[in-house]
């Protein structure tokens, strides 16, 4: 249980600190589950349709008139052999940021992220265009989906680009990948999201987890974490180099990192001015009194503290630039815009905006009161797991709680609630 009246950092609360950090972050997961729904709802595939062959179906392709243990078996086997290769491809993304192959990845990412938008994403448009029966001449579809693709690679990657276009991009990304992981096998998408869960708890949390080991070496490195995350605050400010975004393209489910408790360069100026304010004091001059000095003191003390309140009240933001901006200000090269660079919010990796979305598709499939018990169940999941962060002040893996949450809400909605709620309706027996 935490005390919201417990004090952090000298001043504030737990509460307080994250009051726009979670609304910062709930707001677009929430999109993103209303939109994947909504696609859905709008484009839900014939009974007879079969699922497709992908990465999480490569060792049992499910059928309806399978028995419930081969189910429950091929299940297992994919998610085992998923797993795997995600396993497989992050250490290979983590050896490749080791020895610094920075401009592969970046291409890399762009590629992929270009080929969900045009590929994936035009699939989903046409099917749009087909269900509402919009009138569309081929050559302008095409050519609005490569502005489309273009627009989108360059928000994600470009620092000059607004936050909010990013921020948007993001998102669409997110429903775009969700709306196909929809489309696996019921049995496979359940086990896969579990199995997705205790991977994202090892990953993060254990020594050598793949992930915990791209925190640490973007850390030593004083470099953005290389991963394709969300920013839920805005930045005043951006390095002129951008970040590298590497992969697992949407399994990373990494918030913030504290920040350290090292002096800043802040610090050390105010200091040198409250010493030159003293010793101005001591030298011989009937134009300041103990009582100007005084003021001076407070001035010079009240404008450092406003600084440094603001990294102290925000526990959830990350400082990967202090070193540099420290060495900087140290050596006569500091400048004002750095000073922002630090103003970031809380970041989540577009992983778990992709399987928060799944579970709740998933739901969409059989009805509403499932949809709403899952949605409740991962924004809860997700708020115990920001509490935690803001506690622990270390980066922590987003999808354990709230799917656990989520699959555990479907289930008890679907086996008890959704019975109860219908019997007791269709007997006009009110509660």
């Amino acid at each position: 249980m935490v005390d919201p009246d417990t004090s952090i950092n000298g001043g504030g609360t737990i509460i307080d600190s994250l009051g726009i950090e979670i609304v910062g972050v709930m707001s677009p997961v929430s999109i993103c589950m209303l939109l994947v729904v909504l696609l859905i709802s709008g484009l839900s595939p014939p009974p007879s349709s079969s699922p497709p062959v992908t990465a999480a179906t490569l060792v049992y392709l499910e059928s309806p008139s399978d028995p419930p243990s081969q189910k429950l078996v091929g299940a297992l086997l994919n998610a085992a052999v998923f797993i795997a290769l995600v396993t497989i491809a992050t250490f290979l993304i983590v050896l490749l940021y080791y020895y610094k192959f920075t401009s592969f990845l970046k291409n890399y990412m762009r590629f992929s992220a270009f080929l969900v938008l045009a590929s994936m994403g035009g699939s989903i448009a046409a099917s749009l265009l087909r269900r509402f029966s919009i009138p569309l001449d081929a050559v302008t579809f095409l050519l609005f989906l490569f502005n489309f693709s273009a627009v989108g690679v360059l928000s994600v990657f470009s620092p000059a680009v607004p936050i909010l276009l990013r921020q948007a991009y993001m998102v669409v990304l997110g429903v775009i990948v969700a709306a196909w992981f929809t489309n696996l096998p019921e049995w496979t998408t359940w086990t896969l999201l579990l199995a997705l869960a205790v991977y994202d708890l090892v990953a993060v949390l254990t020594p050598k987890g793949p992930l915990k080991l791209l925190v640490d070496l973007a850390s030593s490195r004083d470099e953005e974490l290389p991963a394709l995350v969300y920013e839920a605050r805005p930045t005043i400010f951006r390095s002129p180099n951008p970040p590298v975004a590497a992969a697992p393209l949407f399994t990373s489910s990494i918030e913030l990192q504290p920040l350290p408790d090292t002096p800043s360069a802040e610090g050390s100026v105010a200091d040198h001015a409250i010493v030159e304010i003293e010793h101005a004091s001591d030298e011989t001059s009937p134009l300041v009194g103990n009582a100007d000095v005084g003021r001076m003191r407070e001035s010079v003390s009240g404008q450092h503290s406003s600084e440094i309140e603001i990294l102290e009240t925000s526990p959830l933001v990350v400082n990967e630039d202090v070193g540099r901006r420290t060495n900087g200000a140290q050596g006569g090269h500091a400048s004002e815009p750095e000073m922002f660079d630090i103003m970031r919010g809380l970041r989540l990796g577009l992983g778990d905006f992709v399987f928060y979305s799944v579970l709740v598709g998933r739901a969409a499939m059989y009805d509403l009161m499932t949809v709403y018990a899952c949605y409740l169940a991962i924004i809860c999941g997700l708020g115990c797991t920001l509490i935690l962060l803001s506690v622990c002040r270390r980066a922590l893996p987003a999808l354990p709680i709230s799917i656990t949450l989520g699959v555990g809400f479907y289930f008890l909605t679907r086996l008890l609630l959704e019975p109860f709620v219908v019997g007791a309706s269709s007997k006009l027996v009110m509660f």
